[in-house]
Order: structure tokens, then sequence, then C-alpha cells
């Protein structure tokens, strides 16, 4: 494998942590790396860019979004929460520059929007789109001579469809084409004839209930809960020998939102997420293996596969809380905490960002502080997150002379 290459491999894994892929190296994950009872026990899938947080909203909330109050985002979060949308359309646009303290030139773009229809508009539409780019790779051979370049990169196309079935209580399903294409460069693929990019099919479904209680005038209390199964599909491979699961997510949330007074609201939420694809498993001479399942036995039997038992299996569970602050529903103050298991990836970090809204206009943006145990150049240092959100109710007719920011004020 170009050394190159495979020094792009170890920085994403590094940046990553526990969510870096079996196929990242697109030909073998060493089994002697990994061990088990009490040790690093890190549970892999492939395009572990799925599960990187495309929101700066959530992303500045310690990521926690599946029972927040939903917006275009929560074509990612929780499709299921799109009917309780406060406007009739909305789109948004993040930018993540992402491993940007090892890597200049690796980032992840999303696009997601929504529209909503029927009675009581209490039907939605939803699509997305994720870009991965890890960049520009120069192969090198083993004794150090140039051969080539590469663009490794990723991306999915979802399209979604939600219901809202009662005042409190809605339900959605969002489809999902995936595209992996890992290794590019003809001094690659040529060298590795087996290879191929991979491609797999996945879907989300999601739930959100919300019940607001008035205790009187600019006085109300609202709870939320959601509950997310995503990107459960099909396995992805690049070769002809081996296929390696996606990043299967089991997910809930609360949310809880206090109306303070006429100008101020504050609301606190917690997720839990949990991958629910096989753990590793130690054979009979001491190697870690990952066990050949269909999806359907590897996502039943991931909550009691650990070789640590009930232990193992809930500290593979992430635990992400924040809180946002609004003011005149203009200006928003965020921060949250994200915390993983130390043998389970020991992701651990601090978040904080900005929201400021005008109009249909909305503008977030969040920073990461990693933490974590003697940690001295953690990849995820310095990431931003930048998100740009348009709401509105109706799109202006020709010649009718009023402005989408009429439609949201009217008169």
């Amino acid at each position: 494998m170009a050394k190159c290459f495979a020094f792009i491999g170890c920085s994403v894994v590094a940046g990553l942590l526990s969510l870096q892929a079996q196929a990242q190296s697109a030909a073998k994950t060493t089994a002697s790396s990994i061990s088990v009872s009490g040790q690093n026990n890190v549970t892999t899938t492939a395009v572990p860019f799925l599960r990187i947080s495309p929101d700066a909203r959530a992303g500045a909330m310690g990521d926690v979004g599946i029972a927040i109050t939903p917006d275009a985002n929560s074509q990612y979060w929780n499709v299921g929460a799109i009917p309780f949308c406060e406007k009739k359309i909305g789109i948004s646009a993040t930018y993540t520059p992402w491993l940007k303290d090892l890597v200049p030139d690796i980032f992840l773009a999303y696009i997601s929007g929504y529209y909503k229809f029927g009675e009581e508009n209490n039907q939605a539409i939803s699509a997305s789109m994720r870009y991965f780019s890890l960049g520009d790779i120069y192969f090198t051979n083993d004794i150090g001579d140039a051969t080539g370049t590469g663009k490794p990169r990723e991306y999915s196309f979802d399209l979604g469809y939600s219901r809202r079935l009662s005042p409190y209580f809605s339900t959605g399903v969002s489809l999902r084409y995936i595209h992996s294409a890992i290794a590019t460069g003809a001094s690659y693929t040529g060298a590795n004839s087996d290879y191929k990019p991979g491609n797999a099919f996945a879907a989300d479904f999601g739930i959100y209930y919300t019940k607001t209680k008035e205790k009187y005038e600019f006085r109300t209390n609202t709870f939320s809960f959601g509950a997310v199964l995503s990107n459960l599909g099909s396995k992805i491979s690049y070769t002809s020998t081996r296929k390696d699961f996606i990043p299967i997510n089991l997910g809930i949330g609360a949310a809880y939102t206090k109306q303070l007074d006429e100008y101020k609201k504050v609301t606190f939420a917690m997720d839990l997420n949990k991958l629910v694809v096989p753990s590793p498993q130690v054979n009979s001479s001491g190697a870690v293996y990952y066990p050949d399942k269909s999806v359907v036995s590897g996502v039943l039997g991931s909550f009691s596969d650990s070789p640590d038992g009930l232990s193992g299996t809930l500290r593979q569970i992430t635990v992400s809380t924040g809180v946002e602050f609004w003011y005149q529903n203009q200006i928003a103050f965020r921060a949250g905490y994200f915390y993983e298991d130390k043998f389970n990836g020991d992701r651990q970090y601090l978040t904080c960002g900005l929201g400021a809204k005008y109009n249909i206009f909305n503008l977030n943006f969040s920073y990461l502080v990693p933490q974590g145990s003697g940690i001295t150049r953690n990849p995820l240092s310095n990431t931003l997150r930048f998100s740009l959100l348009f709401e509105f109710d109706k799109l202006p007719k020709s010649g009718d002379g009023e402005t989408p920011a009429d439609a949201t004020n009217p008169q």
C-alpha cells in the first residue's frame, strides 16, 4: 500500500477515534492493534463520516440534536421531527473543516432542506447531501519515489418523508445512498486491482414527541423526546472478499425548554447513542477479530456481544449534553459536553457557540475544545462549524410585491 495513503488513513483514524473504519485502509485492519477486557475495545465501521455532526447548532451543544427544536438539520438528527418545524420551508448549509490540526484540506460539506404540506402542514418531504473530502493524497512507492496523486472522497444522498400523527407525535423515514471512494489514483488502484469504490443503501427511522404546558402569559414548559435508528442498511465492500458494516446507530434524546419571560428561553438537552454493530471479539489464541454476521444478527446481537459483558455494552454508549439560551429569539448562546468511554475511543470534548436570527436568515457557529486523558495534540482541536439556515412560510409569487421576509411577518 502506498506510504502516503497509509499516513492519511492513520490520520483519519486518529481523528475519528472510535468511529474509524475497518475499511478505511481499503485493504486490512490489524486485529493486534485492538485489545479487550478492560483495555481499548473500539467498535469500528466503514464510512464513519456518516456519524460526523454536520450542524453548527447541535455541534455547539455537545452534538445534541435528536429532541431539540427541529429545523432543516433534523434531516440528519431525527427525520421524524420535521413536521414540528416552525416554518413551512427550510434550507440549511454547513461547512466543517475536519482534523485541521493534522491535515489542512479535509472537510465535510452538508446541505439539507424540507417542505411541509397537507392538512395543517402535517406532512413533510426532506432531502440532504453530505460530501466528505479527504483532500489530496500524494502516493509514493516503497523507496519514497512519487507515483501519482489521488482525491479520496465520500458522499451520501438522502430523501425523507415524515408525518405528524397527532398534535404531539410524529414519525418519519429517510432513504440513503452512500458512495465511498477512499483510494483513487492510477498508482494505487493499478497496484491493487481488486479495489473498487464502495456503495451502500440505508434508511433512518425516527419518532418525535413534544408537548407544551402553559403556566401563564409568557411562561411555558416544553418537554420533547425523540428516538432514531439511523444508517440501517446493507454492508459496504471495497474488495471482492470482504464486506464491512456501516455505522448503524441507535439514539434516544430528550429536551426541556423553559420560557422564562417574553424575551428569554432556555433549553436543556441530552442524547444517548450506541453503534448497533458487532463488537470486536477474542478467539482462543487471544487474537481479536470481527465476527462475520448478517446485518440483522449483527444489530440484534450488538446489545449482548461485548467481551466485557453488560459493563462493556454500557461503555459503548456515548453521552451528549447541551444547553441553549435565546434572547428575544434573535441571539443564542450555546454550550455542551460530549463523553465517550476511554476504552471505546476516549472522545471527550467541550463545545460552545453562538447563533443569530434575523427574519428568514439564521447564522450558527460552533467551536470544539478537546478534553481527555494525556492528549497533547488532539486531532479534533480547533474544530469549527459554520451553518446558514433559511426558514420561511411561503415563496414569493412573481409580481405580488411580497418578499419571503414579508411572508414570515404578515401584518
